[in-house]
């Protein structure tokens, strides 16, 4: 029999360096007002030189066990989402898992880009419901700030950094209730680094190109995201046997505001019911949810018995949701 998984305890962490709207009229041709009217975003965070994807999962997973009660040396699995590892070689996962003192969890990375931290609790809860491993730490976290080309204002000045965590574990009542995955690899070029993997392998052309930068359609990918962010909520919710004003709180991937509130009017939720901080993070990729999810916990917009419904969408192009009822802390 299947055992119930629920999310004992989150974590995050931000980088200390703000990066306002204004900073960007000195690089490429825009505004503060043009960024606010086009994307909702104020200002968003940027690492450190020395600030990679394991270093800021090693906070906000260490983050997410304290809040859990747990030990590192608890910690059975560390799945580690982002599309901005440290390295193609070893998995950031396992140098996070290393660096918050995790010694004898297992670790791998998953990419799926924005959607990465909703796979990464899907991968994880099926572990623990199995019985296979009882502690399951899922992070998400990006650096994208090293990937932006300054000279594109389409998309430098979407993105910020920043790292999510939740420690999964067994539950009595509660936790997850349903999950919606999906991919479609058509839209593969829509957003996109386009070198220094196989296909295209670095080389002097490929920088003087500039061709290791994020590329996006921005069009394309916003009506991707309209449709698919209320097409994913409303079949997690079918899947949950939850109707649409059941839900509490929307925790949606925080890429652009238009689109959450197109995803809030299509489930009948007022804005009081969506986490944001898309204003103050701009789009952290993998760590969107995770962070959004930590802030209202702490803020405590979230209590016990309440139905959350995250959902993202990503390069791939992927799309992810999952239902959860929370009732953290459970032993």
């Amino acid at each position: 029999m299947l055992k119930k998984v629920g999310i004992w305890g989150t974590g995050a962490y931000l980088p200390e360096r703000i990066m306002t709207n204004k900073e960007f009229e000195s690089m490429v041709d825009t505004s503060d007002e043009w960024i606010v009217t086009r994307t909702g975003i104020r200002e968003r965070r940027v690492a450190a030189p020395e600030e990679a994807v394991s270093d800021l999962s090693a906070i906000a997973g260490a983050r997410a066990l304290e809040a859990a009660g747990l030990a590192p040396e608890e910690v059975d699995l560390v799945i580690v989402g982002s599309c901005t590892f440290d390295t193609y070689l070893p998995a950031s996962a396992c140098l996070a898992a290393w660096k918050m003192g995790a010694r004898r969890a297992a670790a791998f990375d998953l990419e799926t880009a924005c959607t990465s931290f909703i796979y990464g609790c899907a991968v994880g809860a099926q572990f623990i419901a199995t019985g296979m491993y009882r502690h399951v730490l899922v992070i998400g976290a990006e650096v994208l700030s090293k990937f932006l080309d300054y000279r594109d204002r389409n998309t430098c000045v979407l993105f910020g950094d920043g790292a999510g965590a939740a420690l999964l574990g067994p539950v009595e009542e509660g936790g997850f209730k349903a999950f919606d995955l999906g991919a479609d690899g058509s839209g593969g070029g829509l957003i996109t680094v386009p070198a220094g993997g196989s296909r295209m392998p670095a080389s002097a052309a490929t920088l003087e190109e500039r061709q290791h930068y994020v590329k996006m359609n921005g069009k394309e990918v916003y009506k991707f995201a309209v449709r698919v962010i209320g097409d994913a909520s409303q079949r997690v919710l079918d899947r949950a046997g939850w109707r649409q004003e059941e839900i509490d709180m929307l925790i949606p991937h925080q890429a652009n505001l238009r689109i959450i509130d197109s995803a809030a009017k299509k489930l009948g939720l007022s804005m009081e019911k969506v986490a944001l901080n898309l204003d103050r993070c701009g789009n952290m990729s993998a760590a969107s949810i995770p962070v959004a999810l930590d802030e209202v916990v702490r803020a405590g917009k979230v209590k016990r018995g309440d139905r959350l419904l995250m959902v993202g969408f990503g390069s791939g192009l992927t799309w992810g949701s999952m239902a959860v009822e929370w009732n953290p802390g459970q032993r």
